[in-house]
């Protein structure tokens, strides 16, 4: 399982334009430990994998290859509980427009 979600997590950090010392600074972990993840030399504790999908705005889940729908109903509203505590009262006023579909 460590070689699909080192996949994984490539892929994303990839995505989101984002290297791995970029992601391990945000996790407070080191590149090398966020390295040896990605190459399947070592597994994250379930904190941690759950910091790791935090920072890149997906799922354990999808890091894990239990969910392949990056964006399933289910993921958003996932991810929009998980990150509305960092968001300003401007990005939550967009984000509530967004859904009552206002303009």
């Amino acid at each position: 399982m460590s070689k699909k979600l080192g996949k994984r997590i490539q892929e994303v950090l990839h995505k989101n334009k984002m290297t791995q010392k970029e992601l391990a600074e945000r996790i407070c972990l080191t590149e090398a430990v966020i390295s040896r993840y990605i190459s399947g030399d070592r597994e994250p504790k379930p904190e941690i994998l759950a910091n790791i999908a935090t920072a890149l705005h997906t799922t354990s889940d999808f890091l894990l290859g239990i969910e392949n729908d990056e964006l399933s109903n289910s993921h958003i509203i996932r991810l929009v509980a998980r990150n509305s505590t960092s968001m300003t009262p401007e990005e939550k006023k967009k984000l509530i427009e967004a859904l009552c579909g206002e303009e």
